[in-house]
């Protein structure tokens, strides 16, 4: 009498048939051991080369990685997993190549700017010192950048939330198309056009002098822009339930606006506008065209010449001398901090403001 199903033994793994697709599995370590390998192949073929770069070296490395990566994986395990880890490892040869410029700056900027930077070099303006002596500060060129860029933020960031609510909430037709397009070509004008402009129009037609102000103004045209974009992404993404609920209630659409909308994208839009700051703080072009630059402190942004961080870099490592490209490394570092500080900020409002999801 033949055995029911529930009768039979139960199948042992021996006795289990293998899949077809199973194949042996690489060790946790072997990317690392491969990475290491091939830093070694690049190093080791450089040197043999007589090559002096050290891009050359690296570059070497991270394709024989690749290779390697590859080849390695089609043999152990399935070409389909080779092609897997490949992708893999194309992405982390693209981040290394990404993070190593951008620590080889940061390490230079401050063991370079380190060695002036101190209390009395943030206290301190140029005022009676001359380029080629030590001692002077960068206190003139950081009030100087603070008020253009809050000047600039003052005129950007509303014109810019505005404009942006009206895309996303009224914009329709010919008008809407025709704002959208010139928010896109103003995001590619380049700064220096954009000082060109108000030194068409504010210095040249109206007859105003140099002052903060005017680079505020030509800072703002570079803000505009991206305060724009990244508020119309963020109002895009509040769901139109939230609108379509306080609209069914008989809320007004501006209160609507006002008191759904904004409030829901609050943290996108701070964030935008942040990031949007410190894109335009370290501009160099409009504030050479438009301030000018002291070595004297002068906190009236709308009167007379005024200095800036980027100026005062530029204007001190153009006299070569080692006390001014040691200052030139001090500010630099000035403004790197200066610019880390608004991101800080950016993303601590980000999260200060992003809905709280219960577990």
């Amino acid at each position: 009498m033949s055995q029911t199903i529930q009768d039979r033994p139960p199948v042992t793994r021996s006795e289990r048939r293998p899949s077809p697709l199973s194949h042996g599995r690489m060790p946790r370590w072997a990317p690392a051991a491969i990475a290491a390998g091939s830093v070694a192949a690049g190093v080791g073929t450089g040197l043999a080369a007589g090559w002096e770069s050290r891009i050359q070296w690296g570059l070497i490395a991270a394709l024989l990685f690749v290779v390697t990566t590859y080849a390695v994986t089609a043999k152990v395990e399935n070409p389909r997993q080779a092609k897997d880890r490949v992708a893999t490892s194309v992405v982390w040869v693209c981040f290394v190549l990404a993070v190593v410029p951008l620590a080889s700056l940061g390490w230079v900027t401050v063991s370079k700017g380190i060695e002036v930077l101190d209390v009395y070099f943030l206290t301190h303006s140029m005022n009676g010192v001359l380029d080629a002596e030590t001692g002077g500060g960068v206190y003139h060129a950081l009030l100087g950048t603070i008020e253009q860029v809050l000047i600039a933020t003052v005129i950007a960031a509303p014109i810019g939330m505005l404009t942006a609510i009206y895309l996303v909430e009224y914009g329709k037709g010919r008008l809407a198309q025709a704002v959208t397009f010139f928010v896109d070509v103003m995001t590619g004008i380049p700064s220096i056009v954009a000082g060109l402009f108000i030194l068409a129009t504010w210095n040249l037609m109206l007859g105003f002098g140099p002052s903060g102000f005017a680079g505020s103004m030509a800072l703002a045209i570079l803000m505009m822009p991206v305060v724009v974009r990244s508020t119309e992404e963020m109002l895009k993404l509040v769901p139109n339930e939230l609108r379509e609920a306080s609209l069914a209630l008989g809320v007004p659409k501006r209160k609507t606006i006002l008191k759904v909308v904004l409030p829901t994208a609050i943290g996108g839009i701070t964030t935008g506008v942040m990031l949007a700051i410190a894109r335009i703080t370290g501009e160099t072009a409009p504030v050479l065209l438009l301030v000018f630059g002291t070595k004297l402190i002068n906190p009236n942004p709308f009167e007379g010449a005024q200095a800036s961080l980027p100026l005062y870099v530029y204007e001190q490592y153009a006299v070569g001398t080692d006390a001014a490209v040691a200052r030139a490394w001090a500010a630099a570092l000035v403004l790197i901090v200066f610019v880390m500080l608004l991101n800080l900020v950016a993303r601590g409002i980000a999260r200060w403001k992003a809905p709280k999801t219960g577990r």
